[in-house]
């Protein structure tokens, strides 16, 4: 499968294409790496050619992607509309068929996965993550909002009712470690065994005939997908609540201490919000 693309680093190998997200140094999911994104998911539905798995990593050590582009929401939305229609034009509509892919995908996590980078993640078959150095949140309800991509329909279902209740309401981040614990993630490995582990699988996976493992993906998605209407009524949530008075204060002062910025209110988001009213 030929793949050409602004935001994203791709390489093949014995039939794993691994696409690494190089869209600057958070990359934040805007309106390259989401046309990019969108243009890889359609070249899997229409012709994945020998790629049997994708693995999905991040050129950035510090974030495998930090959180939507805050600025560029209705932009963003335009290119995901591209892929699911104006009718279900949001992020999670287009993660919601990202999930569906007719290959097996893995996210291989290093830093910082928060907000719609973390959705990125739960919407592959698999997460794999550094030990010391992958970070996983959903920020949202701390500004006023709520995931909106995906992330409250994955989250309740790998994490339970009570746990997905703690890990959205309360906005923290996870380490590795605990989202294993969780079920966030399937393993949380040695930085230094990461990447070895995830080739490994990912070449083992692609090894096998494709029937089988295409077949056993569909009928696993027909059980753990959510319901394409509980997806949209996410986004529409997320849409409506982001663009309120208390969610906008709350954010332009995240903004003027410098989200979407490299620095450290990025590296710990998950406390910045809670210091909003302090």
């Amino acid at each position: 499968m030929r793949c050409a693309y602004s935001s994203i680093r791709t390489r093949q190998d014995e039939g794993v294409l691994f696409a690494t997200l190089d869209a600057g140094p958070l990359n934040l999911l805007g309106v390259d790496l989401v046309r990019d994104l969108v243009s890889l998911v359609g070249a899997l539905f229409a012709d994945p050619g020998d790629v049997r798995v994708v693995v999905i990593d991040s050129a950035s050590p510090d974030f495998f992607s930090a959180h939507v582009d805050l600025a560029a929401v209705p932009q963003y939305t335009a290119e995901a509309a591209k892929a699911v229609g104006p009718a279900d034009a949001s992020l999670g509509m287009f993660l919601h068929e990202l999930a569906r892919v007719p290959v097996i995908t893995i996210a291989k996590v290093r830093g910082r996965a928060r907000g719609g980078g973390n959705e990125l993640a739960l919407a592959c078959d698999m997460i794999f993550a550094s030990r010391e150095n992958a970070i996983f949140g959903q920020f949202e309800t701390g500004t006023g909002a709520l995931p909106g991509a995906g992330g409250i329909q994955h989250l309740t279902r790998r994490l339970g009712r009570t746990r997905a209740i703690e890990a959205i309401a309360g906005a923290e981040d996870f380490d590795a470690d605990l989202a294993e614990r969780y079920g966030w993630v399937n393993r949380a490995l040695p930085d230094a065994e990461l990447d070895g582990f995830v080739e490994r699988l990912a070449k083992r996976i692609a090894g096998f005939p494709p029937q089988g493992v295409k077949a056993a993906k569909r009928a696993i998605n027909d059980l753990s997908l959510p319901d394409r209407a509980h997806v949209r009524s996410d986004a529409a949530t997320f849409q409506e609540l982001i663009a309120k008075p208390e969610t906008r204060q709350r954010l332009d002062h995240l903004a003027d201490r410098g989200l979407q910025t490299p620095g450290e209110l990025e590296r710990d988001l998950g406390k910045a919000v809670e210091e909003f009213h302090r």
